[in-house]
């Protein structure tokens, strides 16, 4: 039995955001549990520049004010993305805003960009960036609420946090801050991009981190058709693929499936990785993919990379699975690989099409 096993269920007799707040102290204490770490070759990757000793990474929402880099990626992750991160700090919605839903294996959450902003979010990344990392680090950018030009907000975030990532996330499909998804309209988005890609050469060049675009499950097949054309265009690093979802599917059991706000965990893993498979048909395999959305095997990590994955990540499966859940998604992906005869993940990346 391994200490999540106990220590699990006595967190999750804490209200959700609370028990959140509690593995956030853990954390930054010290006193998260030893991991087996992984070292496989076949899990290795590299793209933008950047190496990683395995594709999985913590997804956004976990560490909003990048307080536990360094605990998180010794829990075995290849990666984690802090944020989202708005200019200004700011409360989020009311509370209660997180909801269990267990029989579910599932979370609903309408959190709204709660975070301490950029300012607090600098001088901890400064703090962890004063030695090297074991891991890649993803910057998460979001706008606050109250913002009327969405874009000011994005630049913002990418002037003042852009010397610490190694790469950078435009999130535009949180379900929670009024008109964000509206800026994943072609128009908008295309403004949004060039001028967060004009941002970050200004300020560092050719050394700009690569910029990617997170975008949500529900939309239309002309909305892929344009986000796929735009990302083409502007040669888009990358798009994460996908955040929560506002549908609620029939088979949900718990009694908080009709709260408002995003649906994460085991409900969103088909609609997420058809999102995954089609963006990557029509990003013609040009533009890394991170799927992300219902993860909690090496079985469905391997699908989303064979649907057109470069990397995945999960956070809701934590709620349920904890720490010990990252050693054994890599184990398992590393014997499946193995299994269909891959030397890498990179030889598995997109297998689905071929």
């Amino acid at each position: 039995m391994n200490s999540f096993q106990i220590v699990g269920p006595m967190i999750r007799l804490l209200d959700a955001e609370k028990a959140h707040t509690f593995t956030l102290w853990c954390l930054k204490k010290g006193l998260a549990p030893s991991q087996k770490q992984i070292d496989d070759p076949v899990l290795k990757t590299s793209f933008w520049g950047r190496e990683f000793s395995n594709p999985l990474g913590l997804a956004a929402g976990f560490d909003k004010n990048a307080e536990v880099v360094r605990p998180m990626l010794a829990l075995g992750f290849g990666f984690t993305e802090v944020g989202s991160i708005t200019p200004l700090a700011q409360p989020g919605n009311p509370k209660p805003r997180i909801f269990r839903l267990t029989e579910d294996k599932a979370v609903i959450n309408r959190m709204g960009f709660n975070n301490e902003g950029m300012e607090s979010a600098a001088k901890n990344l400064a703090d962890t960036r004063r030695d090297r990392l074991n891991g890649v680090l993803g910057v998460n950018l979001g706008k606050n609420k109250d913002t009327a030009v969405a874009l000011d907000d994005y630049k913002q975030g990418a002037k003042q946090l852009c010397r610490y990532a190694d790469y950078m996330v435009i999130n535009v499909s949180s379900p929670n801050t009024p008109g964000l998804r509206a800026l994943q309209d072609r128009k908008e988005l295309e403004v949004l991009i060039k001028g967060v890609q004009l941002t970050l050469r200004e300020e560092m060049g050719e050394k700009a981190p690569p910029l990617v675009l997170k975008i949500a499950p529900d939309i239309t097949e002309q909305d892929k058709e344009d986000i796929a054309a735009v990302a083409l265009e502007l040669s888009l690093d990358g798009l994460t693929i996908t955040n929560t979802t506002i549908e609620r599917p029939s088979h949900l059991r718990s009694v908080h499936r009709s709260e408002g706000g995003g649906l994460s965990g085991a409900p969103l893993f088909e609609t997420s990785t058809k999102v995954l498979f089609d963006m990557y048909r029509l990003t013609e395999g040009k533009i890394p993919l991170i799927g992300v959305g219902g993860i909690s095997s090496g079985e469905q990590a391997y699908k989303k990379i064979k649907a057109g994955a470069s990397l995945i990540q999960l956070y809701s499966a934590l709620v349920y699975y904890g720490p010990p859940l990252v050693t054994q998604i890599l184990e398992d992906l590393s014997c499946f690989l193995k299994q269909d005869g891959y030397n890498s993940v990179s030889e598995a990346i997109g297998a689905d099409h071929r």
